[in-house]
């Protein structure tokens, strides 16, 4: 969350803030994770809509399906706009976040809602209920499972899909959407960077792609601008703690 805050304040704008659970977590790992009471984030998101207007929303650890369950309705109920939706499943040490009743909420209640999802390629795999990815394949091998996996993400009702690329041999990210009826995609370049400051950066780049719809880019726009920003927060990132350090968020 703090590194969340962060990312919003780097891009201008503000963030406001409903805690979904308590972790224990370094940049060694996570050691334990108490989700809150739904009837607090049902409290916090009702105070914060009555008393400010919200631009974009940023939904990413759930902890459990009740807390999943009450931001669905939510959302849905106070229909807000430029939802973006980061399926966080596991911790980057491989820790549980999300358990399976909270899965199914977010797959058939959270991910219409959304104007975009950015899972990574596990989590795109978990959630589309498929093969997971050729993760050491080439671009050419990799491409038809994305756009297949994507297809399958838009069939449960997510408007528009980016599987980000990071743990792939070529660091693309690939973004799928429908438009006038006829389905777009593109494919946006990278490659990895060599750094021991890693940790976090799919929820920045998600936090990056609220603030930037926003503040009015549109989708292609708002994607290649947040990837840029997470390639930045890494370069620019100073070694913290003994595992994998955070980025740099304020660059």
């Amino acid at each position: 969350m703090t590194a969340d805050v962060k990312t919003a304040a780097a891009h201008g704008c503000y963030a406001v803030t409903c805690i979904t659970a308590l972790t224990v977590q370094t940049s060694q790992g996570v050691f334990g994770v108490w989700p809150v009471s739904p009837d607090y984030v049902l409290d916090t998101l009702g105070a914060l809509v009555a008393d400010l207007e919200i631009a974009a929303v940023r939904v990413g650890m759930l902890g459990s399906s009740g807390v999943a369950a009450t931001v669905a309705t939510l959302l849905l109920e106070l229909e807000l706009c430029n939802i973006v939706v980061d399926p966080v499943l596991r911790s980057s040490s491989g820790a549980a976040l999300l358990d399976e009743r909270g899965l199914k909420v977010l797959r058939e209640e959270l991910l219409p809602l959304a104007a975009v999802i950015t899972p990574n390629v596990d989590e795109a795999a978990v959630l589309a209920g498929g093969a997971a990815a050729p993760v050491g394949a080439s671009w050419d091998e990799v491409l038809p499972w994305m756009r297949t996996t994507a297809a399958e993400l838009r069939r449960l009702g997510s408007r528009a899909v980016v599987i980000t690329g990071g743990h792939l041999a070529q660091a693309n990210d690939y973004l799928s959407y429908v438009e006038s009826g006829t389905v777009r995609e593109e494919i946006f370049p990278g490659s990895h960077l060599a750094s021991g400051s890693t940790h976090g950066t799919g929820c920045a780049f998600a936090t990056s792609m609220a603030c930037r719809l926003a503040l009015g880019k549109n989708l292609s726009e708002a994607v290649r601008a947040a990837k840029e920003y997470a390639r930045k927060a890494i370069e620019s990132a100073y070694p913290l703690g003994k595992g994998t350090g955070p980025i740099n968020h304020l660059v």
